[in-house]
């Protein structure tokens, strides 16, 4: 390709070659070539993690949240999914000429509302406005500092499991009703929420976390691709262990979409130690109000791929996407 297209910005395969193609090439430096959710950086009295995030979300407002809400849980989740305990964020806006002060009023109100709610502060920003039709009403960039405390990622082995907290799904296709105003029934709304108050239950795990990820862009579906591209070790899924309400199941079968490569916004895939596996989704379920975390999967090296079995014993593929199935979700 020679421009830019839409499809580079979806965080799929295009977002990926970009990725290694423009900015790896341009800009590589050890830390930056980890391709962690936030960047690990030595200070003399330990570790913080560095993120920042850009969004430009279409609907603004939506079931479960809204624009500011979802740029602020999804730089504390970038920090939180490094082992990082957040403390402070940036945020700048670049708002259309003729954006309502009073929609602004309600995402900063929300921004600030969730900063407290996750024990975070939003400490410095920026704001410009540029002319009519130059940018589709506001969209935002959000950065983030975490101190880090003792977490590492480790090196996957064959055997290991893979633990979701929660359903999955919700916030792609909460976006999905809103921007196609489909009229269906059931209270689907996003899951848009912060996850670092995982944090203090899972350090007692940390030596038997190998790795943490938020299934954002491209769902689970898309984050299980980028961890075995990591691994390169096979990862097997059990359907009936994944949890998906059976609402948002109904609905994407309505519209031909995959459910797990939809997004969510508030909830963390754990690769674990096999022998923990069990008692850490037990912990979770009891201690983090986690009610619906799972053991969905492992790692083997049976198949070099991602693949995923039904009750029946079917199998099938889960590839990387090239596009996604619904853009501009975050």
């Amino acid at each position: 390709m020679e421009n830019i297209e839409l499809i580079h910005g979806e965080g799929g395969k295009y977002t990926c070659d970009l990725i290694r193609n423009i900015f790896y090439k341009n800009f590589g430096n050890s830390i930056l070539l980890q391709g962690l959710d936030s960047a690990i950086l030595e200070l003399n009295k330990g570790k913080i993690a560095f993120t920042t995030d850009s969004f430009v979300v279409n609907p603004l407002f939506f079931k479960g949240g809204d624009i500011g809400k979802l740029a602020v849980c999804g730089t504390i989740n970038d920090l939180t999914v490094c082992g990082a305990t957040p403390l402070y964020l940036s945020v700048g806006f670049i708002i259309e000429e003729g954006f309502k002060i009073e929609m602004l009023e309600k995402i900063a109100l929300s921004m600030g509302k969730t900063c407290e709610e996750a024990g975070v502060k939003i400490v410095t920003g920026d704001t410009k406005v540029v002319e009519r039709g130059k940018v589709d009403s506001i969209f935002i960039n959000t950065s983030g500092i975490g101190i880090i405390n003792g977490y590492t990622a480790k090196k996957i082995e064959e055997g290991d499991k893979i633990i979701i907290t929660g359903t999955v799904a919700e916030h792609g296709t909460a976006i999905g009703i809103e921007r196609y105003n489909f009229k269906v029934q059931g209270d689907i709304k996003s899951d848009c929420a912060p996850l670092n108050y995982l944090l203090s239950y899972l350090d007692i795990y940390k030596d038997s976390i190998k790795l943490m990820r938020d299934p954002t862009r491209g769902g689970i579906g898309e984050a299980l691709n980028e961890i075995f591209s990591i691994s390169n070790i096979g990862i097997h899924l059990f359907e009936e262990k994944i949890p998906i309400r059976n609402e948002v199941k109904s609905i994407n079968e309505m519209l031909g979409l995959d459910p797990l490569y939809l997004a969510s916004e508030g909830r963390m895939l754990i690769v674990v130690k096999e022998d923990a596996a069990e008692e850490i989704e037990r912990g979770l379920k009891e201690t983090c109000n986690c009610k619906e975390a799972s053991v969905i999967g492992k790692f083997t090296r049976e198949r070099d791929f991602v693949y995923i079995e039904n009750s029946f014993g079917g199998k099938r593929v889960l590839r990387s996407l090239d596009i996604q199935m619904i853009p501009r979700i975050c």
